[in-house]
């Protein structure tokens, strides 16, 4: 077969697939080689996703997805934190326990339909009081489950920790997607080697970052966040309620609030105040943090739960 009759049958087959060519014989220009036919259909003309599009209507590439992190494991459990590879343990067992209601709940399961009830927030009345251990290990503990994934973001923005906790560099991440309309979720959530759990940084420092979590884009945000996956929990560790006013902006946003308590230190007034200033809320748990008990080491896990709120006991830690 000569190289016009190759052209021509190769011309013929991307008409036959739908796809627009120049043909030479339309424009009485010489056939060009096998070379310059195109062999594959060209790229999308589609309209971009609102994830793919910037303020400035050009598309992000597609390539800008989530980066995989590695975890250490290891360390994280040296460090008292639930690791999925770690032998059982009496934390996990008690995380196991503490979880249970949260994702019925989240999943639509409890005693009542909670708008959101897949968005929790972690906070406490102050600071110290293991709140961001606890946003961490029920995240671990959540990831472990066979029908739910989890996400968790670092809201304490004032002071973001759970990067430095998990041995990861800061990056990008909540604030930048909010105040950038070019960046996407894709871009900034971190993928781990822990199977199902996923991480949303606190981003680029702003100086508004309370108005910014009251904003029409935040609340769009969280839509998206609570809306995509059916099967996605997103855990927020939030700033402390008495200390910052950005975790009660958040608190209006989400569907169950867990409020982290340390045994012997925290002030009932200051109690009081954290849930008075959350008191929108339906659900709320309490996790009273190094509670003594009968146990040998002297401290225990536990939880109380219910619509408005319960007391237990919780875990060690910062």
């Amino acid at each position: 077969m000569s190289l016009i009759e190759q052209a021509a049958k190769r011309l013929e087959q991307l008409r036959k697939a739908g796809i627009e060519v120049h043909s030479p014989a339309a424009s009485g220009e010489a056939p060009a080689s096998d070379a310059s036919i195109p062999t594959q259909p060209p790229a999308r003309t589609a309209p971009a996703s609102p994830q793919e599009r910037s303020s400035a209507g050009k598309t992000i590439p597609s390539a800008a997805v989530s980066r995989t992190v590695e975890l250490d494991l290891n360390a994280l459990s040296a460090a008292g934190l639930i690791s999925p590879d770690a032998p059982r343990s009496r934390i996990a067992d008690q995380y196991r326990v503490i979880k249970r209601p949260l994702i019925a709940n989240a999943m639509g399961k409890g005693a009542a339909p909670i708008k959101r009830g897949n968005l929790i927030m972690v906070t406490s009345a102050v600071s110290g009081e293991g709140k961001s251990y606890t946003a961490i290990n029920l995240a671990m503990s959540i990831a472990m489950e066979l029908d739910n994934t989890v996400m968790l973001v670092d809201a304490d923005l004032p002071k973001p920790s759970m990067l430095k906790m998990l041995g990861l560099p800061p990056g990008p991440g909540l604030l930048d997607v909010l105040t950038d309309e070019s960046v996407a979720l894709s871009q900034v959530l971190m993928r781990t080697n822990v199977d199902k759990l996923s991480l949303l940084p606190s981003g680029t420092q702003h100086a508004r970052a309370t108005e910014l979590l009251a904003s029409d884009a935040m609340i769009r945000l969280l839509d998206e966040m609570a809306n995509r996956y059916p099967d996605r929990i997103i855990i927020f560790d939030s700033p402390p309620l008495l200390m910052t006013t950005e975790s009660r902006v958040l608190a209006t946003h989400m569907g169950q609030v867990v409020v982290v308590v340390r045994a012997e230190s925290t002030a009932r007034s200051d109690v009081k105040h954290a849930l008075s200033a959350i008191d929108a809320c339906a659900v709320k748990l309490m996790l009273l943090n190094q509670a003594r008990t009968s146990t040998q080491d002297g401290y225990g896990y536990g939880y109380g739960y219910g619509y408005g709120y319960g007391y237990g006991y919780g875990e060690k830690g910062a």
